[in-house]
């Protein structure tokens, strides 16, 4: 004996006969986003010195991929060697900031100025180091959604504040990174990672620069 249908199954068979309703159109699809040049610009690998040479492959080594951004600056070893030499002072070096603290300031800097590759590869370090996805994408998409402490609220007010409207900074902006913990050395550290990042993310903006596909997969 047929199974009769619930109301509900007669209802979604539309009347007797009817076609079944087709799934809604997506329309014309977006072409793929795989990115296969570093940047827009035509410019050819330069000599490299040993030493620059040595950290690219170190690099390879370490993280299974070359960054793009050292891709991109491959093709002059002097402006390779400077990159590299101020990014790993700011980024890597001793400082009051943690490294995860500093890769926040990246992101929410990049947030500000919309640079997609700094976006998506230091979105992946903050993943990485806080081991919460979700911090990453708040930084990504509005740090004052997150739940921070006092000290990363107010790292990051200030680092957005220099982004956005540099010349407004005064001695009470300063001070309140005082009030929240930071020494002298600590305010001049998140001011110069705030700034690298901003030059940073005009270069990659003006190049059109391309993160690694790599980095969209990775602490997710």
């Amino acid at each position: 004996m047929a199974k009769r249908k619930t109301a509900a199954q007669a209802q979604d068979a539309g009347p007797a006969g009817a076609a079944k309703p087709k799934k809604p159109d997506i329309g014309l699809k977006p072409a793929p986003q795989l990115d296969r040049e570093a940047t827009a610009l035509g410019l050819p690998p330069g000599e490299l010195s040993p030493e620059m040479a040595a950290y690219l492959a170190k690099c390879d080594e370490k993280i299974g991929f070359v960054p793009n951004v050292l891709t991109a600056y491959a093709h002059d070893t002097a402006k390779l060697g400077a990159f590299a030499a101020m990014y790993n002072d700011l980024m890597l070096a001793p400082s009051g900031l943690s490294k995860l603290e500093r890769e926040m300031i990246a992101v929410a800097v990049s947030s500000q100025n919309r640079c997609y590759y700094c976006l998506v590869a230091h979105g992946a370090a903050v993943r990485q180091l806080s081991d919460d996805p979700l911090l990453g994408e708040l930084m990504a998409m509005n740090y004052r959604a997150a739940r921070l402490e006092p000290r990363h609220r107010a790292m990051l007010d200030f680092a957005v504040k220099l982004t956005n409207q540099p010349w407004t900074i005064e001695e009470e902006d300063r001070a309140a990174l005082r009030a929240a913990g930071f020494t002298d050395r600590d305010i001049w550290d998140v001011s110069a990672v705030a700034s690298f990042f901003n030059m940073t993310n005009r270069m990659a903006s003006a190049v059109d620069m391309r993160p690694n596909p790599e980095y969209h997969a990775q602490a997710r």
